[in-house]
């Protein structure tokens, strides 16, 4: 729900002795991901065309790959292309068993507006709509790494292409999974990059910005892939039904107690 950025993620070359060494730099405070592409001419590699490397928050001169001559005596040259999305996007083990936090206020009750894979916008997406209101509160589900927080935004509109005007906040994860709470009010965020938040912390509110048909907390988590894929999971809610945790479901109505 989230709209593609460009990242500040750096690439350049240094040469050193006989060798070109690829480098990247990333400023951003987590993990990217970049897929690299290169056409070498009397020019060998330490890494294959097409390798997908993660480089880690907050890092500089990252080496990425040496390139080397064949032919002493010929002429040579490279080029290279990224591809580079958020996250870790080579993830494939995370913690299945969290129990998340329902990320509406204390003592009260609210329904699943659409459920995972709802026939009306999250075809094949494992995500949740929470039925609140203009205004009303949201909490973080779990505690993270605030790594983006978009408020600016006021319009809305039931087609996609309005997806560009979605307020939202997004949340890194311990395990490197990332959730995404969206559609918040102008200004509605209460938290900001670069801020760590525990489960259970006031972070904003709700709105109807965005590819929105009408109020309500759109709420995913997520393992981002290069491709711009998102990999969905679902994942339990202590309810005052079930405080052990429950797959919430669509058309049904959960209470916070805690």
């Amino acid at each position: 729900m989230g709209v593609a950025q460009q990242w500040n993620v750096r690439f350049y070359h240094e040469t050193e002795g006989q060798e070109a060494v690829i480098y990247a730099d990333n400023p951003e405070i987590m993990p990217m991901s970049a897929q690299l592409t290169y056409t070498l001419q009397n020019m060998k590699s330490t890494l294959p065309s097409g390798t997908t490397v993660v480089l880690p928050p907050l890092s500089e001169k990252t080496e990425i790959m040496r390139l080397t001559k064949i032919k002493q005596n010929a002429s040579n040259r490279f080029s290279y292309q990224t591809l580079i999305n958020f996250g870790n996007v080579l993830l494939n083990e995370y913690d299945e068993n969290h129990l998340y936090s329902l990320p509406f206020e204390t003592g009260k009750t609210q329904m699943i507006f659409q459920g995972y894979s709802g026939k009306l916008s999250h075809h094949n997406a494992d995500a949740l709509d929470f039925d609140l209101n203009v205004g009303d509160k949201v909490f973080a589900a779990r505690g993270g790494l605030v790594v983006e927080a978009v408020e600016n935004n006021t319009r809305n509109c039931p087609d996609i292409s309005c997806a560009k005007f979605n307020n939202y906040i997004l949340i890194l994860h311990s395990d490197g999974t990332f959730a995404e709470y969206s559609h918040l009010k102008h200004n509605g965020s209460e938290v900001q990059k670069g801020d760590v938040v525990e489960q259970g912390q006031f972070i904003g509110y709700s709105g109807n910005t965005g590819y929105s048909t009408g109020p309500h907390l759109h709420f995913s988590v997520f393992i981002n892939r290069i491709d711009g894929k998102r990999d969905y999971l679902k994942t339990k809610f202590q309810t005052a039904e079930v405080p052990e945790g429950e797959l919430l479901k669509e058309k049904q109505k959960y209470r916070r107690d805690y």
